[in-house]
């Protein structure tokens, strides 16, 4: 029995997230669905994945892994399910892993990038990709405030309202803002993990912040008070990202 990885791509306009769920198509579903159809191993595999997308939010870098007694050679399977996958999902690498391996719960740390257009005209090439803003947005500021998240916190102020699991306590190693080559604003958060709308939350507060309603300095009022109320807006899932997940080395066997 192989532990086998893949690499995952997609666009998650079209799904409501990446896990199963009786309410909606979702990109779990469809990988899952792929693998039983080119494997033949009845019944769909369990297919772990390396978080928990919401509705709209898109991967460039998804790891997802699942166990199966496969023939096809491993290095081999993002060619082999291609045919079987939609246009808009796409598995670009795949390889084995130790037994113990878990795409969830090996990961040391993700990385999530929320992109806006700040622009007086909407850029119809970005619809469903970025968040669009007529608003001009103070970089600087953004960037100061984007600092003061990095460490850890109890971020319960940067988590939804209705988010009932226990514990609120985090480790952000990174949050910076940066303006891209598209013309793009892109708030970059790399943690150890992520409370529900955590990264929106975030990046509608600095949002927030590079519009004036809010200044740096009040993400540490934020922090100590732990009340949702005083943070930004929880930015649309259209404009985020999994842009990465790292894991211990030696996670992946490559032949």
């Amino acid at each position: 029995m192989k532990n086998i990885v893949l690499f995952l791509r997609y666009d998650g306009t079209n799904y409501h997230g990446w896990q199963s769920q009786k309410n909606g198509t979702t990109v779990q579903e469809i990988v899952s669905e792929a693998i039983r159809r080119l494997t033949g191993e009845p019944p769909l595999p369990e297919l772990h994945g390396c978080g928990r997308t919401d509705a709209g939010v898109h991967a460039l870098h998804y790891v997802a892994n699942f166990h199966s007694e496969t023939i096809i050679p491993v290095d081999r399977l993002p060619y082999a399910l291609k045919p079987f996958l939609p246009e808009d999902i796409a598995c670009y690498d795949a390889c084995e892993a130790p037994e113990d391996f878990h795409a969830r719960f090996s990961c040391l740390e993700k990385k999530y990038v929320y992109k806006l257009y700040s622009s007086r005209i909407p850029d119809p090439f970005l619809k469903n990709r970025a968040y669009f803003t007529p608003m001009a947005l103070d970089l600087e500021a953004m960037q100061d405030g984007a600092s003061r998240i990095v460490g850890k916190h109890d971020f319960a102020c940067f988590r939804a309202a209705n988010f009932t699991a226990k514990g609120s306590v985090r480790t952000v190693y990174t949050c910076s803002v940066r303006k891209t080559d598209d013309d793009c604003i892109e708030i970059s958060v790399s943690a150890d993990g992520f409370l529900y709308n955590m990264v929106r939350i975030i990046s509608g507060t600095l949002y927030y912040i590079g519009t004036g309603k809010l200044t740096p300095e009040d993400i540490d009022s934020m922090l100590a008070s732990g009340d949702r109320l005083e943070a930004g807006v929880t930015l649309p899932p259209h404009g985020l990202y999994l842009e990465s997940a790292r894991y211990p080395e030696g996670s992946f066997i490559r032949a």
